[in-house]
């Protein structure tokens, strides 16, 4: 999977930018605030339709205007693909369609056709963070992945949404109503919780083995599914009957609470160092040399399933990292098939073969490396 050109019109502060890019690494060189930060945004909009930024759609128009594009266009094992993305703001607020090789499509159907894995600063959470960190982590890797993810994940939370009316009374009290929401839940839940179980158990491998090449010493990095509702074996059947069982048992207390109780939106993944947990008592540098390698893990588990390597896009993640570290970073990125890196300076020890720019002002222009 190649991205072979971007192009871009009033995203953040490039007014028009129309960029060649190559196989390898892609390193883009900057001061702060000229818009390294917003090119990779706008190569993960490709990908993920959603900025990695922020929640808020018209944050990403330049001042002034109403109106954003970016446009990319790729090579995949199917063949060529052009994509795009337009972010409109209107008095009813702001609206983004999609499309695909020229035609419209709805966002389902754009999502996963260009594949790409972030690291962005703000992925350090992951360590240190709220739950709700590690499930959207899943959910987005996921939902790139498996076409049926997405699908049973917007299932699910609107399922979810609609019993939450139900017990907070906003709607009229039905029993029968919410024993079909809870089958719903069951069924949709049910896929969820078997696809993240599959992806942690091959991402676990794989985030040790990174985790051993970024590291000097002996310690092991683990990663586990940690599912809100128990089960005994990875099966439909088991998953299912356990699933069942839980919301039975909790039917007063969702009650009491009028709220949803349990389930995977309830999920969390487990991130230990020789058995202690990361984010309770890893040090700022065990938790970002572990995060580097669950990304590391995201990318070639993603790569390995699709049978495709994705984009690689890592904003700013050389100065998070000590030389040594980011020295031995940068040569296993040298062997992936495409990857953009973003920095303050030309890191050292670069490759002779990586692709350098320097962005200043929103102009992005070549430069040989040294």
């Amino acid at each position: 999977m190649l991205l072979e050109r971007v192009a871009l019109s009033n995203f953040r502060n490039y007014a028009e930018l129309d960029l060649e890019l190559a196989p390898g690494l892609n390193v883009f060189v900057g001061a702060n605030a000229q818009g390294k930060s917003n090119l990779l945004e706008a190569i993960a909009m490709l990908g993920t339709g959603k900025s990695f930024r922020t929640n808020h759609d018209a944050d990403t128009i330049r001042t002034g205007f109403e109106l954003a594009v970016v446009r990319g266009e790729a090579t995949v094992r199917a063949g060529g693909v052009a994509l795009a993305c337009a972010i409109a703001k209107n008095g009813r607020g702001t609206r983004k369609t999609y499309t695909l090789n020229g035609r419209d499509v709805r966002y389902a159907n754009f999502l996963g056709k260009l594949r790409v894995v972030t690291f962005v600063p703000s992925d350090l959470q992951l360590a240190s963070g709220a739950p709700g960190v590690r499930r959207a982590f899943l959910n987005a890797a996921l939902a790139q992945d498996e076409p049926r993810y997405y699908r049973e994940l917007a299932r699910y939370r609107k399922t979810v949404a609609q019993k939450n009316a139900l017990l907070r009374g906003t709607v009229a009290p039905n029993p029968e109503l919410l024993e079909v929401y809870d089958r719903t839940l069951v069924e949709s839940g049910t896929q969820l919780m078997l696809a993240r179980d599959r992806f942690v158990r091959a991402l676990a491998e794989a985030a040790r083995d990174a985790h051993a090449r970024f590291t000097v010493g002996a310690e092991t990095l683990e990663v586990a599914y940690d599912p809100d509702v128990a089960f005994e074996a990875p099966t439909s059947d088991a998953v299912a009957a356990a699933f069942d069982a839980r919301l039975r048992d909790v039917v007063e207390s969702e009650r009491a609470r009028k709220s949803s109780v349990a389930g995977p939106h309830r999920d969390n993944l487990r991130l230990t160092l020789d058995g202690t947990s990361l984010g309770a008592y890893g040090s700022q540098g065990q938790q970002r040399t572990a995060v580097l390698a669950l990304k590391v893990a995201e990318y070639s588990v993603m790569r390995e399933r699709a049978a495709e390597a994705p984009l690689l896009l890592l904003d700013d993640v050389l100065s998070e990292l000590d030389g040594e570290r980011a020295a031995a970073f940068l040569r296993s990125v040298g062997d992936y098939e495409q990857a953009f890196v973003t920095a303050t300076h030309v890191p050292s020890d670069l490759r002779g073969d990586a692709r350098l720019y320097r962005i200043d002002g929103a102009s992005v222009r070549a430069q040989a490396v040294a």
